[in-house]
């Protein structure tokens, strides 16, 4: 039986920090030695429960890295944080986010360059910089997300991590594991879900569960904006080429990595990237996940080189119960924008969220949508952003050592989107069973990747690289 969309985390007595960091130590071997690399930055392998301050490592140094970080500074409320390591397979990143970071943080920016790895491999040596107990923050396109979150759980660390974190089946498949170990060592983990740490939407949750929209008959989501990056790959990946000391600068797979939105083995494409914040509202305020999903999808404009996603998506999802979700993207410049989550109840229709944040939730008197028929609308101006929510609540977990653990959601939100992506890919109608037994695997291999490995997806004899042409393959552009 699948879980309900709704459930959280449990809170039960809490105990002091300092005894669950102890037990975490017991459990991941503290005094286990650490690698040499580590004990030249300084930090050594420290018990954490001698500190209440939680040290931070990143890995994946990009836009949504150094956010996580902001988040995680301006967000913890019950301990401080502080970054002692970053790692990226680009060091310009890493030079970014600590530039930018150190300006409005000052010296809860510790990282010197001892302590920035970069490569392919680098996230081993950001883990052995944190002591059991601290906060691994993964930040990379989701294709790596099981390799790092098991390295993660070996260490004994507590991870936030980025949606979605799966994508396809077995990928999937791979995080419901690594959850359940996650549990056994008593760990926190956060998913960047964020729209459900969202009070605003909560109320919402409440209003809908105490039925003052009615029967729920309906769900409609748009997210329509043109692409955040070039869907022209031309004129293509780079040679192979390395620095004076040997060390990899650039390859097809670190071009790939760097556009990890334009290659499915990546993240899932645009689909899976931008839409899983609505599909997972959307399911959470029915209190389910659909069971299927059908679904149309083109690519209206082409460039030279062109990469795997579509520029347009409409799926209809069905629920147990009939039930429908009607979701819509595009991606295409000079068109209408819109970004946006309604629904329908045999009362009146609702508003769920304008953007992600401040949300604007609303419940109607009738179908009718306007500021004159509202019934009751979300508090004015909105409590703290959700992206800090979700690191106050993380943190109060660890601290008072509360049951917190979110893949488990996160992946079945990730599911469902990638069910929708593969639905409007193949031409076919997609089940929810059917999507998690699938034994496509699009991140197959990538725990063995190095700096100098071939990329995961390669290009056909003309120079081009498969794109998902419905109706013609098995899966989304193979078998």
């Amino acid at each position: 039986m699948k879980p309900r969309a709704d459930q959280f985390p449990a809170s039960p007595t809490p105990t002091s920090r300092r005894s669950f960091l102890g037990d975490v130590g017991r459990v991941a071997g503290v005094g286990a030695t650490v690698t040499a690399a580590v004990r030249a930055t300084g930090l050594g392998n420290a018990h954490a429960a001698g500190s209440e301050e939680i040290r931070l490592a990143v890995v994946g140094c990009g836009g949504r890295g150094s956010g996580a970080v902001r988040d995680a500074i301006q967000g913890a409320k019950a301990a401080p944080v502080k970054l002692v390591a970053a790692a990226d397979i680009f060091k310009e990143r890493i030079d970014g986010l600590k530039r930018t970071l150190a300006e409005q943080f000052g010296d809860r920016i510790d990282v010197p360059e001892e302590r920035a790895f970069v490569g392919v491999e680098a996230f081993r040596q950001a883990i052995e910089a944190l002591r059991p107990g601290d906060i691994l923050i993964l930040t990379t396109p989701p294709a790596f997300r099981a390799v790092h979150f098991a390295a993660a759980i070996d260490k004994g660390l507590n991870v936030f991590m980025e949606k979605p974190v799966s994508i396809d089946g077995p990928s999937t498949n791979r995080m419901l594991a690594l959850a359940k170990r996650a549990d056994e060592k008593n760990l926190k983990v956060g998913v960047g879900l964020m729209c459900r740490h969202c009070e605003a939407r909560k109320q919402l949750l409440d209003r809908l569960r105490n039925g003052e929209a009615g029967d729920l008959l309906l769900f409609r989501g748009y997210r329509m904006h043109p692409a955040y990056s070039n869907m022209d790959l031309a004129p293509g990946p780079p040679e192979l080429a390395r620095g004076p000391d040997g060390r990899v600068t650039n390859s097809e797979l670190l071009w790939q990595a760097k556009r990890f939105h334009n290659f499915l083995w990546a993240s899932g494409g645009i689909f899976s990237d931008y839409y899983i914040h609505q599909i997972d509202e959307a399911c959470w305020m029915k209190g389910a996940w659909p069971q299927k999903a059908e679904a149309v999808g083109g690519r209206h404009f082409h460039g030279k080189l062109d990469d795997q996603n579509f520029d347009s998506y409409a799926v209809e999802y069905t629920f147990a119960d009939g039930t429908k979700f009607q979701y819509t993207g595009r991606h295409m410049p000079n068109t209408y924008q819109r970004f946006e989550l309604h629904g329908m109840g045999s009362k009146g229709a609702f508003t769920i969220s304008i953007g992600h944040h401040p949300a604007k939730p609303a419940i109607y008197k009738s179908q009718r949508m306007d500021k004159a028929n509202i019934l009751w609308s979300g508090e004015h101006p909105e409590p703290p952003h959700p992206y800090r929510l979700e690191w106050q609540h993380l943190v109060e977990a660890i601290v008072n050592n509360q049951p917190y653990n979110e893949v488990v959601r996160g992946a079945e939100a990730s599911l469902v989107t990638a069910m929708g992506r593969a639905a409007a890919h193949t031409g076919r109608v997609i089940t929810y069973d059917e999507m998690l037994a699938s034994p496509d695997d699009l991140t197959a291999g990538v725990d063995a990747l190095k700096d100098d490995s071939p990329a995961p997806l390669q290009r056909n004899a003309d120079g081009s690289y498969p794109v998902p042409m419905p109706g013609r393959f098995k899966f989304e552009y193979r078998g």
